[in-house]
């Protein structure tokens, strides 16, 4: 596994890319949850009802899609070397709610 964690990719990665797509991303106004399992998993919320958005630690109970996978997977699909449409087929990534949202996830991402 990369030396990359999802805290790191949360927290570093998704909040600086939200801040800078806000405009881009203001269009989804959802609530997406990410279950990551795993040693180095927990759960983080992303926000976009909020202008610019907000990355959090925990759940808000408010998610209209709610994301699960491992660690390892994780990382992996956020570095290229997982495909999200295999991961779903194959069970890797689980979804919940608003499937429609799901299929934005990569613009969020990435």
């Amino acid at each position: 596994m990369s030396d990359l964690t999802p805290k790191q990719y949360f927290e570093e990665k998704i909040a600086t890319a939200i801040k800078a797509k806000g405009e881009k991303l203001a269009g989804i106004n959802s609530v997406y949850e990410f279950n990551i399992t795993g040693n180095s998993g927990g759960i983080w919320t992303i926000d976009l009802t909020t202008p610019g958005g907000n990355v959090s630690t925990g759940s808000s109970g408010k998610a209209n899609c709610t994301v699960t996978m491992s660690d390892e997977n994780f990382i992996s699909l956020v570095t290229g070397k997982l495909n999200p449409q295999m991961a779903f087929m194959s069970g890797k990534l689980k979804v919940a709610g608003n499937m429609g949202l799901a299929l934005k996830l990569q613009s969020i991402l990435t």
